[in-house]
């Protein structure tokens, strides 16, 4: 929970800092939010289109089974693309440098906005699948970028405040997302080309303004040795000044790193006194996306018609989810400085589960009364509500409370490959599930939902108020079958 007077430092800098955030936010985690929401809208057309560029390329029309697995690619690529971008943010950031790096990740967004305004002329949906790879991969490589540029423009002391505006740009690009698919903007039969391709702009805008602001100046002082530029790039930044105990405090910070070097993301696999933690990232990460959060952003359209939901109000429904997630993921600091993560984590999977038990039941009863279809979405609502204000807002900062320093940077690696991974698969199978299980999809995610309230509940430590090696204790302290790793590492350490 950040307090309203941490805002103050970054509000009075007299420097280009807003600026370049702005532009930052626009090119980087703003892309994510918006192709996650921006594929729901025109679902139908892009389904209608993929069945007439078949039927006009071979005389027939294709099998139900084949659209579908081709709007399964279309829906999927996006996150296979985002994983390559994840994997390769290390060397292409290091290799360019940050600004480089964002600059030419945005030309790979442009080029993806080609493909998808072409594919409508030469009717050819394949094009749409490379497009979508490319909207990924700029997105994976894009927000991870992003996310590294922001700590290293800002001083230490309002470091959390300028990575914040991270998640900020995300729900902004959701919710623009949603907007631009109104029908009344671009969410036509005509116009859905030109609707996917709309966050190229907001590339396009970074293309043209990033190479006016400097490289970030850690980058400049530890990986160039160039002080004057860095100290450049902070006046530029912030204001005039001397900053050399910024400075200090980045070599000081470089040498603590070279002091305790981060491990492998294998190494962190391989060491038992951090298991349990392992484990109980990977299982939230994963039951965050089994709970159903990913499908409802991007099959919204989908799930509603299944629900009764009149085609004409969808969209508008859709928004009002977007503005809710907004609003909840406001309110969520507060939350997690009131009653700690654990509550929030199990109280909210537990709600989250009965709500999918509901709208099964719900589903089930759509066509007995006209209101009924309404009393789902309520439920959707609710289910957001306490996604983002519990397990969603409460493990994005997770880890730095789980691990140590030398340990943080492979487990955001594993949290990073597990989102995008499975982000993937729900894209790939959800259509063909909703198919072939109808209102009884949502029993699974409801299962998945249950299976991270009780783990949580059981065997998640509270955080709140306790150091990293009461934590590390608590975890040590986990049997089962009156085993636990940390005996077994005591017994390997004596063979």
């Amino acid at each position: 929970y950040i307090d309203s007077s941490d805002f103050s430092p970054l509000l009075q800098t007299h420097g280009n800092a807003l600026f370049l955030i702005l532009v930052l936010g626009l090119g980087g985690s703003f892309q994510v939010g918006f192709h996650i929401t921006g594929l729901s809208s025109p679902s139908p057309y892009i389904q209608r289109f993929i069945n007439n560029s078949w039927y006009d390329r071979y005389g027939e029309p294709p099998h139900p089974q084949t659209v579908t697995m081709i709007w399964s690619l279309i829906v999927s690529m996006f996150a296979v693309g985002g994983l390559f971008g994840a994997i390769s943010v290390k060397f292409i950031s290091d290799l360019l440098g940050r600004k480089k790096a964002m600059i030419c990740n945005s030309f790979i967004a442009v080029l993806a906005a080609g493909f998808m305004l072409t594919s409508k002329n030469v009717n050819s949906f394949e094009m749409i699948i490379v497009a979508r790879f490319l909207f990924g991969y700029s997105a994976g490589l894009g927000m991870n970028t992003h996310l590294i540029y922001l700590g290293e423009i800002s001083p230490r002391k309002i470091r959390g405040i300028v990575t914040l505006t991270l998640a900020t740009f995300l729900s902004l690009g959701k919710v623009s997302g949603q907007t631009f698919g109104l029908s009344e903007i671009l969410g036509r039969e005509d116009t859905w080309d030109i609707l996917l391709s709309v966050a190229a702009l907001f590339s396009f805008v970074q293309i043209v303004m990033l190479p006016f602001f400097p490289e970030t100046p850690r980058y400049l002082l530890i990986e160039k040795g160039d002080d004057k530029a860095c100290k450049k790039a902070l006046q530029s930044l912030w204001g005039q000044g001397d900053y050399q105990q910024e400075m200090d405090e980045m070599l000081t910070e470089q040498a603590a790193i070279e002091a305790a070097p981060p491990v492998s993301l294998l190494q962190l696999l391989r060491d038992r006194t951090v298991r349990w933690q392992v484990i109980t990232i990977s299982i939230i990460y994963c039951c965050n996306q089994l709970s159903g959060i990913s499908t409802i952003s991007t099959f919204t359209y989908d799930i509603f018609l299944e629900a009764g939901i009149p085609k004409k109000k969808i969209r508008y429904i859709t928004l009002g989810l977007g503005v809710a997630e907004i609003l909840t993921s406001l309110t969520c600091g507060l939350l997690i400085d009131l009653t700690g993560r654990r509550p929030l984590l199990f109280g909210g999977y537990g709600v989250m589960s009965a709500c999918w038990i509901f709208v099964t039941v719900t589903l089930n009863l759509k066509d007995s009364s006209y209101w009924v279809p309404y009393i789902t979405v309520s439920l959707m609502v609710v289910f957001i509500m306490f996604f983002c204000g519990g397990p969603g807002g409460a493990t994005p900062t997770l880890n730095s409370e789980l691990f140590i320093q030398s340990n943080r940077m492979a487990s955001l690696v594993l949290t990073g490959l597990q989102g995008w991974f499975m982000f993937s698969v729900m894209g790939l199978v959800f259509p063909f599930l909703i198919d072939a299980l109808s209102s009884y999809l949502f029993v699974l995610f409801a299962s998945a939902c249950m299976l991270g309230s009780l783990y949580t509940f059981f065997l998640l430590p509270e955080t709140k108020g306790k150091t990293l090696l009461e934590i590390s204790e608590e975890f040590k302290a986990i049997t089962v079958c009156g085993k636990s790793f940390a005996e077994e590492t005591r017994t390997e350490t004596r063979l």
